[in-house]
């Protein structure tokens, strides 16, 4: 009895109650946290499924590839489809002349790009917001809408069948997915503090010395994220690739896009299911570049998203 009046006690208390409350607290923190984790394993296993199955079927054998019972993981895994596909693709060459392609496409664009940013963010002239609206335009337009001009006019400068139509349309700030660089950079040098300007023009410092020196330092964040759209986007695309009939050996992404008819007609394999294992160790070797480059600056980038304002 002396004990259920001390819990009857207890209970009435507001000790009980701060305790009370405490647990539900916890226990609600606790529930959120299982969801939580059930909902990104979700996401990420929707998300990362195709490319687990290209991965783990890229080491099938042909026995694996004909049994019905083999559907991740293979059981006699061989790595003969990776040294095929490497002679196939010519792949230490032609990765060179891709990352060298991409490379100085991305130079370009980040250059260009922050300029016409800059410019916009910082300086009053007649037009700007017309101006401004038709690099909205570049965002909202897709490129298949001027692929005939574009066509047209660089067949006209008989260009055709090399990289210069690129390298000219990122020069000239038209290029692959160029108003949206321009609009992360007008972002970013809109946030930045006009002081640091005034401050070095009462310095003596000139514009360019000014936008050089000081602002695009200060736009590392912005200059990343560009550098990761850019380095991604121009290394996996086609679209310009094929309008201006670049060479198969110059682009992975072509060599890729060729992979199949190529394995059927130099290694006489005339199974589509077999065929395609190829092809995904393919996809592998053309992903494994980009990826690495990503992990080296996913931290920066995932800064510079931020800060540009581009989030959602």
């Amino acid at each position: 009895m002396k004990a259920l009046e001390q819990w009857r006690a207890f209970r009435n208390s507001p000790r009980y109650e701060d305790r009370k409350g405490a647990v539900v607290k916890k226990s609600k923190n606790v529930l959120m946290t299982i969801l939580q984790i059930i909902l990104i394993v979700g996401i990420a296993y929707v998300i990362l499924s195709p490319v687990i199955g290209i991965v783990t079927q890229s080491f099938f054998s042909d026995a694996d590839s004909a049994n019905p019972m083999v559907f991740t993981i293979p059981m006699n895994p061989t790595i003969e489809r990776y040294t095929s596909t490497i002679t196939e693709l010519d792949y230490a060459n032609t990765l060179t002349s891709t990352l060298v392609y991409t490379i100085v496409n991305t130079l370009m664009q980040v250059l260009v790009c922050s300029m016409v940013g800059y410019g916009f963010a910082r300086f009053d002239f007649p037009f700007k917001k017309l101006l401004f609206g038709c690099v909205v335009v570049m965002i909202v337009v897709p490129s298949h809408t001027i692929m005939l001009p574009l066509y047209m006019t660089f067949r006209s400068m008989e260009l055709m069948r090399d990289p210069a139509p690129v390298y000219i349309l990122t020069l000239l700030g038209t290029g692959l997915r160029s108003g949206l660089y321009i609009y992360i950079f007008n972002q970013f040098f809109r946030g930045l503090p006009k002081e640091i300007e005034e401050a070095a023009f009462v310095d003596g410092a000139g514009t360019w010395y000014t936008y050089f020196r000081i602002m695009l330092i200060n736009a590392m964040p912005a200059v990343i994220t560009v550098t990761v759209f850019s380095l991604v986007w121009q290394y996996n695309d086609v679209f310009f690739a094929k309008l201006f009939q670049i060479p198969n050996e110059m682009l992975l992404s072509r060599q890729l896009s060729t992979l199949q008819a190529n394995i059927g007609a130099n290694l006489k394999i005339m199974n589509v299911r077999i065929q395609k294992l190829y092809v995904n160790a393919g996809v592998v070797l053309t992903i494994l570049p980009i990826l690495v480059i990503y992990l080296i600056l996913q931290r920066r980038f995932v800064e510079g998203v931020e800060r540009s304002g581009i989030v959602g």
